[in-house]
């Protein structure tokens, strides 16, 4: 799906369409990228009723996309969210434990 040359110019195919891509990532990770978009392209034309254009099709993919790069990204601030939390409550319960055994 993917080639490379001299100069990081990688040729992608995205739905049909060839694409020539200067990057500064690593081929194969361009690669991927663009397979992935490909593939949520496809998907997406397959829940569609009837034929859309391509431009309708990559707009929603695009959304799709998008709402799981959002989804992942509140996640994650949720899981940082947590572990500081918890990193508060075990300094804290360090601090008690500390100063219970100073008193003593």
């Amino acid at each position: 799906m993917a080639e490379a040359n001299d100069q990081n110019m990688i040729r992608v195919t995205i739905y049909g369409h060839e694409y020539t891509v200067k990057a500064v990532a690593n081929a194969d990770y361009i690669s991927d990228v663009a397979a992935y978009v490909d593939e949520r392209m496809r998907e997406t034309e397959l829940n569609l009723p009837g034929v859309q254009s391509a431009t309708r099709i990559a707009m929603l993919a695009a959304m799709s996309i998008t709402d799981e790069l959002f989804t992942e990204r509140r996640k994650r601030s949720q899981t940082l969210s947590q572990i500081e939390d918890r990193a508060t409550a075990i300094s804290h319960r360090v601090e008690e434990v500390l100063d219970s055994s100073f008193k003593d």
